[in-house]
């Protein structure tokens, strides 16, 4: 058997690329945005939160539609998201055309990771769904970065969104070229989706997406704000890219690692590391470690961030594998409040107390998700109707798509 992932895998990847650079993009052009509009940086930070909680509405009404049309139609919706963002010329009418980011954007990462796993045998299954996460945090290594510098050189954030927009095009053009059709699910309701939060290691998995987006984008949301508050030198944009880069290097790791180790390890260990990183990140973008150890910093931290979503996912479908789509469903809202949340927690905190306070209030959230990470997979095995099966024996069974 191949130990390869199948090569269509990486035309998914290029979805993730775009809708991770539509959502990420605010965190790099946050000060351009808030002088631009004539409002302060918490209520610029608003366009974060109007993004993710928006992103989860479209979960349940697109679940019937043909996989590979549902992620093409996502991107186009996206796109044209991305271009009222950056027509937008008041606070409200920027907090719509993210809204309307957010609801292209929703469906394409659990689509697309349900298709890797669709296309993928069961042991490569985390590091396909690795590839497809992938396009998330190479968007932190080129999308993000590529817009702050198109800001710089260009004049602020409008033709940053604009690159946004291209990129939706273009991988709306290449999955629709390139990546497999798979048929859509049947529509499961809320009721039926909320019944597996009845098992609390379940319960718990989810609630360690949640408190680990709500740490690590409170303080990458705000990040521009604490290197220009540093007072150091040092690029914004060239620490927006040591993150991303160790984000793609932290994602396939994690992946390789549940993949060989199994969930709980990995998923216990990147957590605990991030929340340490997070702690020093307060003094390191004053200078502690001067610019050089500034970039290593955020190298690490999104490599550790990253690197526990291959895992979490494993974790997840070993739980319980009928339900999988449903499950990570439900992780991907819960992901999405969790940013949500870090923009409004972080806003407040730079209003209320000051940017220096927003890393140590992520290193305590961060370091609450490896707790509820190590409580939530003590146990292996999954609920009892599923629990006598192995992960690798349960086949395609993990996901349903038609």
């Amino acid at each position: 058997m191949s130990r390869k992932v199948a090569p269509r895998t990486y035309a998914l990847a290029t979805a993730t690329i775009a809708v991770g650079t539509s959502g990420y993009l605010v965190a790099a052009v946050l000060p351009d945005l808030a002088t631009d509009l004539h409002v302060s940086t918490a209520q610029a930070g608003q366009a974060i939160t109007a993004y993710a909680l928006a992103a989860p509405v479209l979960a349940v009404t697109t679940a019937r539609w043909e996989r590979r049309t549902l992620l093409v139609v996502a991107l186009l919706v996206t796109c044209l998201g991305n271009i009222a963002a950056a027509a937008a010329d008041g606070l409200g009418t920027l907090l719509a055309a993210r809204v309307l980011t957010a609801l292209g954007a929703a469906a394409t990462t659990p689509a697309a990771t349900a298709l890797a796993a669709h296309i993928n045998p069961a042991a490569l299954r985390a590091r396909a769904m690795a590839v497809v996460t992938g396009g998330l945090t190479a968007a932190t290594v080129l999308g993000v970065p590529a817009g702050r510098l198109v800001a710089d050189d260009l004049g602020g954030h409008r033709p940053a969104f604009l690159l946004a927009a291209l990129l939706c095009a273009a991988a709306a053009l290449l999955v629709g070229l390139l990546a497999p059709a798979a048929p859509g699910e049947a529509p499961v309701s809320l009721s039926a989706r909320l019944q597996v939060l009845r098992d609390h290691a379940t319960l718990g998995l989810l609630t360690v997406s949640l408190l680990a987006c709500l740490g690590t984008f409170a303080a990458y949301g705000y990040l521009s704000l604490l290197v220009t508050d540093g007072g150091t030198g040092t690029d914004t944009a060239a620490v927006l890219l040591a993150f991303g880069i160790g984000g793609v290097l932290g994602n396939h790791l994690g992946g390789r690692a549940a993949d060989r180790l199994g969930p709980r390890r990995p998923l216990v260990t990147v957590l605990a590391g991030c929340a340490a990183l997070l702690s020093l990140l307060g003094p390191v973008t004053h200078g502690a470690l001067g610019s050089v150890g500034l970039l290593a910093i955020a190298g690490v931290w999104g490599a550790l961030f990253w690197g526990f979503n291959p895992p979490l996912f494993a974790a997840l479908i070993q739980r319980d594998p009928a339900r999988s789509g449903v499950l990570l469903g439900l992780n991907a809202s819960l992901v999405h409040l969790g940013i949500a949340g870090a923009a409004t927690l972080g806003g407040t905190i730079v209003d209320d107390v000051g940017i220096s306070a927003v890393p140590p209030v992520a290193a305590a959230i961060t370091f609450a998700a490896a707790l509820a990470a190590a409580l939530s997979t003590r146990h292996r095995a999954g609920p009892p109707a599923v629990a006598k099966s192995s992960l690798s024996a349960r086949g395609t069974a993990i996901f349903r798509i038609g």
